[in-house]
């Protein structure tokens, strides 16, 4: 049995890498495709750092849902990628490295989420009802499709 797990998922969107990298790169527009603000809308976000890029920071505290948390990026490569350091503090504690991967598709950009981290004690416990796949493979999902709209859209 392996002591980490990723979750990851992949979408076409037919928008060009920079439109997509744009929509990534700053914590100030993933109010408009995060999956994680409709189930929350009234969670509360603070933005620290640049606007974007490395060392743009974002924390959130909302329902139970969302919980509570950090995230920062720490890496970017114009228009391909986007490294992001990952912290839950609620509703228990984990240390995640988040990426967004661009490639250029044709008249299109394919995109993939991914998330990796070291299973707690708390993820083993969930696992046994349900797998980290099973949790956020699905908000992945939709997250892209809203990411989608939001990219097709401008």
């Amino acid at each position: 049995m392996s002591d980490t797990y990723t979750v990851q998922r992949s979408l076409t969107i037919a928008a060009s890498p920079n439109e997509v990298f744009r929509h990534i790169v700053d914590f100030r527009k993933w109010d408009a495709w995060s999956p994680w603000d409709e189930m929350d809308p009234g969670m509360e976000k603070t933005f620290s750092g640049p606007e974007g890029g490395v060392g743009s920071k974002y924390a959130w505290s909302g329902n139970r849902k969302v919980g509570r948390g950090t995230m920062e990026i720490i890496g970017t490569a114009e228009n391909s990628s986007v490294e992001i350091a990952l912290e839950f503090l609620k509703p228990f504690k984990a240390s995640n490295d988040t990426a967004f991967t661009l490639r250029p598709s044709g008249d299109g950009t394919d995109v993939t989420w991914s998330m990796s981290g070291r299973k707690t004690l708390m993820t083993r416990v969930m696992g046994l009802f349900k797998s980290m796949d099973a949790m956020v493979g699905p908000d992945f999902e939709r997250g892209l499709q809203r990411l989608k709209v939001a990219a097709e859209g401008t």
